[in-house]
């Protein structure tokens, strides 16, 4: 199935600057645990957020030996530029003319570094839109057998597996799933609008920055870890189940079941980290005051407000907007006592009172 990616030699470059916007996304049904050639253990479904970006200028030079320089904010990154590097020649059967010239690439993210936002997502979702960008002008109108859009999710996975979500707004699936027609390990796919209750289509994702600095262990270390854990093929399974769970839910927007099986795998995704070996707890204090202090609200109020987690400390906050459904003055209401709590009784917790404010509207 991969044939239907790959590129042609009839293309002509030239000296070219294109650039890319893309967003980060949040997993609601966890990818943790991967195959070779970044074909994920289970399927996965997120939430691809509004704000939180990054913006990526690509300069190619054509004809020059084949170098990459990266600046990240306009700082150089030799070693980001290092890992750029071995990805365009992992891609080159794809994009046969990559490695014909000097790319000078300057990328800034609207989000702070370390901040429990997935960076690697929108980073290489940007490259790869880029790249196909540089793509359409150096293949003459060649004959397509997939879309633009559908490539870039493509080449963005051999980068970073999550950010082939990236490519796409609302809810998007990665990975073969019976629920989602057309869905595949090679690419993302879009969750069907028509099957989306309108409560899920305006959400809230505020980021409580419990921990600023680098994670314990990285994504690539997590994701190997499954390789040896004794839980791991009944973790691909559940995953797997929950899709079928998961369509109910959406369909009919059981808002109490979908914050029930959100929350499950965010949890599910760091037991599997602290059962592993070597295992590595990856929350802090602050973590764990939170999520115990949104069940209490949660159970006190009966308000809408719960969380998920990345492979990390910080906390990603979920509530629905206010303007979603026919009930809308009380749901205001209720969103702005969600609201003031977050802001009260959260940012306590942070390590320098951060939070980042996201929403997904589609």
């Amino acid at each position: 199935m991969e044939n239907q990616f790959l590129g042609n030699n009839n293309f002509k470059v030239s000296s070219q600057t294109v650039s890319a916007s893309c967003p980060s996304n949040i997993a609601l049904i966890k990818y943790w645990g991967k195959y070779e050639n970044q074909i994920p253990a289970n399927p996965s479904i997120s939430y691809t957020l509004n704000n939180c970006r990054t913006n990526t200028e690509m300069e190619f030079l054509a004809n020059e030996p084949f170098s990459v320089q990266t600046f990240l904010a306009g700082t150089e990154e030799p070693k980001f530029a290092e890992k750029i590097e071995k990805y365009f020649k992992n891609i080159e059967k794809y994009l046969p003319w990559i490695i014909q010239g000097k790319y000078i690439i300057r990328t800034e993210n609207t989000f702070p570094h370390s901040s429990g936002i997935a960076s690697s997502a929108s980073g290489f979702g940007a490259i790869a839109k880029c790249l196909m960008e540089l793509n359409s002008k150096f293949s003459n109108g060649n004959q397509k057998t997939v879309t633009d859009n559908q490539k870039a999710s493509f080449l963005a996975r051999l980068g970073s597996g999550s950010a082939c979500r990236s490519l796409y707004s609302g809810l998007v699936v990665w990975g073969e799933t019976p629920v989602v027609e057309g869905s595949s390990d090679l690419f993302a796919v879009k969750y069907p609008n028509e099957e989306i209750h309108p409560i899920f289509k305006n959400f809230n994702d505020w980021v409580l920055l419990i921990h600023e600095g680098e994670k314990s262990v990285s994504s690539t270390v997590g994701h190997g870890l499954m390789n040896t854990n004794p839980y791991a093929e009944r973790r691909f399974q559940e995953a797997r189940d929950n899709f079928f769970v998961l369509k109910d839910i959406l369909k009919t927007g059981d808002l109490q079941k979908f914050m029930t099986l959100v929350e499950h795998e965010a949890l599910t995704l760091h037991a599997m980290m602290m059962m592993s070996e070597p295992a590595f707890i990856l929350m802090k204090t602050g973590t764990l005051e939170v999520i115990n202090k949104i069940w209490k609200f949660r159970e006190e109020t009966g308000l809408p407000l719960f969380f998920t987690l990345d492979a990390g400390a910080n906390v990603h906050l979920l509530f629905p907007s206010a303007d979603v459904n026919s009930h809308a003055e009380p749901l205001e209401a209720s969103v702005e006592k969600i609201k003031s709590f977050i802001e009260k009784e959260l940012l306590q917790h942070t390590q320098n009172g951060g939070v980042v404010k996201d929403e997904m509207i589609f």
